[in-house]
């Protein structure tokens, strides 16, 4: 299976709470909601693209928690993410969770690469990501990542969760795929790409060269 990393961003980098104020206020985030003034037809499209392509869902605690309560309840068959939602195997990683309610859904308590690595192996179709902050850094640094799918939103909020931490390894991206909404989100999908960092060609007095 492809792995797919889709998530909504600020201009910023900020990847918590887009939703609501209370969808996340963890580490005392409290500028949640920041992409509703700019949703708009052409983001509910590319949005109900990448749901049309899932075959199973890959999702952290935190963000399973917060999704399930409300897509639970959607039983509009017309409504593409809920049906897909409600449909598909979902995968969830914690060490706590034990009894889910979720229909469909598997944990994965332990050796979370490991898993995720024989998942990919195990067929065809795609596994997506959406949120999870943390697990999507881990799948970044175990280089499990097929194609990142991103939402920026013309919006500034400061501090909060990012997608992409200051210790992650340099990596290079192909862009196979964008679009500007009529609101002036910015959707980029990229595809890892070959990269080094190294000194190549560098005179004294010039910085390091990245090819």
């Amino acid at each position: 299976m492809r792995l797919s990393v889709n998530i909504f961003l600020t201009a910023d980098g900020v990847m918590q709470g887009p939703g609501g104020v209370d969808e996340d206020p963890s580490g005392g985030f409290d500028r949640g909601g920041w992409l509703v003034p700019y949703l708009d037809e052409d983001f509910g499209t590319i949005v109900d693209g990448w749901f049309r392509r899932a075959d199973a869902f890959l999702l952290g605690r935190s963000t399973y928690d917060m999704m399930h309560p409300y897509w639970r309840q959607i039983t509009d068959p017309d409504n593409l993410v809920a049906t897909k939602l409600n449909g598909l195997p979902k995968y969830v990683v914690s060490s706590t969770l034990s009894e889910p309610v979720w229909e469909g859904t598997t944990v994965i308590s332990a050796d979370v690469v490991d898993v995720v690595a024989k998942l990919k192996e195990s067929g065809d179709g795609e596994l997506q990501v959406h949120g999870s902050c943390e697990l999507a850094r881990t799948l970044q640094d175990a280089g499990l990542v097929d194609e990142y799918r991103l939402i920026v939103f013309p919006v500034l909020v400061g501090p909060g969760k990012r997608l992409f931490s200051d210790a992650a390894a340099a990596s290079g991206l192909t862009l196979v795929d964008s679009k500007v909404t009529s609101m002036g989100a910015v959707y980029s999908a990229f595809t890892p790409a070959a990269f080094t960092v190294g000194r190549v060609g560098v005179e004294d007095g010039q910085e390091d060269q990245v090819v």
